[in-house]
């Protein structure tokens, strides 16, 4: 719950409105996980909330891995046993987390491990915040957090949205909304509704081609939403939030990695506040893409720096645990897939 839905249960109860105060600092600074342990509401009062059947969520670390370049991949399994992974990435002093939004994903990219498990659920706001809660336990206070692991965020709008405004409230972890990000493989309404939604996070896109016919090839999401709808969405987000927008590109050999790609890209994007983000392809059990050449990567990159639009290029980072960007869940892949068969037959 956010804070005004703690204050409006609290008052169903006949609570003074100050307890709000204290109830979320418990969760959200010193963050207890049992509603026992919030010991500044009297102990019938907890009594009945826990008869009642509150709780505060407590999701359980079930794996972790560390790559030699620093990136540490967690595995959490909520209440009923779905299981999602998030990461930690550490640049100099500087650390993200990638945290997830659902279990699996509906959106099917092709390029994306998580993309091709079955789709289980969405998780809660508190399932989403307790990824970071867990994660800073043991590693420490983060510098940013990107909704850009397991699932699509705005597929799972208003959990999302809740969680976002429980790690910017300064009364909990107080996470400065500039450093929050939401990763999208680009829904229209959602954007729209994005933006002009109390919360305002950075806005990346997964957009990964600029013409139809090779974004479709890679994204199954764009049949049914082609390019000019979620442009035209994109132009009206900034004329509102005046956000500037992150294009996210995972450059793929023979697909998307030719120069006249990268000319189309700068025309789609002509009129936008914007930046690249260039995504090496990370491969994964099933996948027949490779990734594209480094120094074609370098020539696409200098075709759209040399046109003055900023451009990074993102090189793999925790591969060898199979937590680089698009390789989450492919540890399941071969299950999900016998699944799926066994309930065909």
């Amino acid at each position: 719950m956010v804070f005004s839905q703690l204050a409006e249960l609290l008052g169903g109860y006949g609570q003074k409105p100050y307890l709000a105060g204290y109830l979320f600092s418990f969760i959200h600074s010193r963050r207890v996980s049992k509603i026992s342990d919030i010991t500044t509401l009297a102990l019938p009062f907890r009594e009945k909330l826990e008869k009642d059947g509150y709780f505060i969520t407590d999701i359980a670390t079930v794996g972790k891995w560390a790559d030699p370049d620093g990136t540490i991949k967690f595995v959490f399994q909520m209440e009923d046993g779905c299981r999602v992974e998030s990461v930690r990435l550490q640049d100099d002093k500087r650390s993200t987390l990638c945290i997830s939004s659902q279990v699996g994903c509906r959106m099917g990219c092709k390029f994306c491990a998580t993309g091709q498990l079955q789709f289980e659920r969405n998780l809660t706001a508190g399932q989403i915040v307790d990824q970071v809660y867990k994660i800073e336990a043991e590693c420490g206070k983060a510098n940013n957090i990107v909704y850009m692991g397991m699932g699509e965020p705005l597929d799972n709008f208003d959990p999302v949205l809740k969680s976002i405004e429980i790690l910017n409230d300064k009364r909990g972890t107080g996470l400065g909304i500039r450093r929050i990000t939401i990763s999208t493989c680009g829904l229209p309404e959602r954007i729209e509704r994005l933006a002009d939604s109390a919360v305002a996070p950075r806005l990346a896109v997964s957009i990964n081609a600029a013409d139809d016919r090779t974004r479709t090839i890679l994204m199954k999401i764009a049949r049914k939403y082609p390019l000019k709808p979620l442009m035209d969405s994109l132009r009206k987000y900034q004329q509102k939030t005046g956000h500037r927008i992150t294009f996210e590109y995972c450059i793929i050999e023979g697909i998307n990695d030719g120069d006249e790609q990268a000319r189309l890209l700068l025309r789609m994007l002509r009129g936008l506040k914007a930046n690249i983000n260039l995504i090496e392809f990370n491969p994964f059990r099933g996948c027949k893409y490779r990734p594209a050449n480094p120094e074609r990567i370098r020539e696409f990159a200098s075709i759209l720096k040399r046109a003055g639009l900023e451009t990074v290029t993102r090189y793999k980072r925790g591969q060898k645990i199979r937590a680089a960007c698009g390789q989450l869940g492919s540890d399941r892949l071969g299950k999900s897939r016998e699944s799926r068969v066994k309930s065909r037959e």
